[in-house]
């Protein structure tokens, strides 16, 4: 048996729909919603809008703002929902480290799809030029504990949610043997 989710991770390229999941899942569930983009620093934000790809160093920091967080809403009791990328395998090892049970919902499409859905994305720093960097830099979670993998491509977002919450529930049943 697995260990019980005590916090989610809604992760993904750009486009890929993890805010409007996020904010589907936590009316669902009654959950804490961490919108990941309020916490990058205004350099980051001035890079992407720019259409410079983020660095590691670059998300360095942002990760460990996300990992406090965390790490505080789960301390006051809370079942936060946070969004972020977690592109890499190191990015998301870094939230495991705050976090027991943190639990990924990776939202899975092709490139093409997230690039359309970026270009018609209307008031976000993100521009489509950076969707390749965003693949590009992407270690797939697959086969990683705790990792829910849905196709945010066929999907809609209140079905994705409730698969989400499912999948959670499911997993907050469960004990440590």
């Amino acid at each position: 048996m697995s260990q019980p989710i005590t916090a989610l991770v809604i992760m993904g390229v750009a486009g890929c729909g993890k805010s409007s999941v996020s904010q589907a899942l936590c009316l669902l569930n009654g959950a804490t919603p961490i919108e990941g983009d309020a916490f990058h620093p205004a350099a980051n934000i001035a890079k992407m809008s720019a259409g410079i790809p983020l660095t590691d160093d670059d998300r360095a920091g942002w990760l460990a703002s996300l990992a406090d967080e965390l790490r505080l809403a789960v301390e006051r009791g809370q079942r936060p929902v946070l969004t972020c990328s977690a592109l890499k395998l190191r990015y998301r090892e870094r939230l495991r480290s705050a976090v027991d049970g943190l639990g990924f919902v990776f939202l899975e499409l092709t490139p093409e799809v997230a690039a359309d859905r970026v270009a018609h994305r209307p008031g976000h720093f993100m521009p489509k030029t950076l969707i390749d960097s965003q693949f590009a830099a992407l270690e797939s979670p697959v086969n990683e504990p705790l990792v829910l993998t849905l196709n945010a491509a066929t999907h809609d977002i209140d079905e994705l949610a409730s698969q989400a919450r499912d999948w959670w529930h499911e997993h907050s049943l469960q004990t440590t043997p």
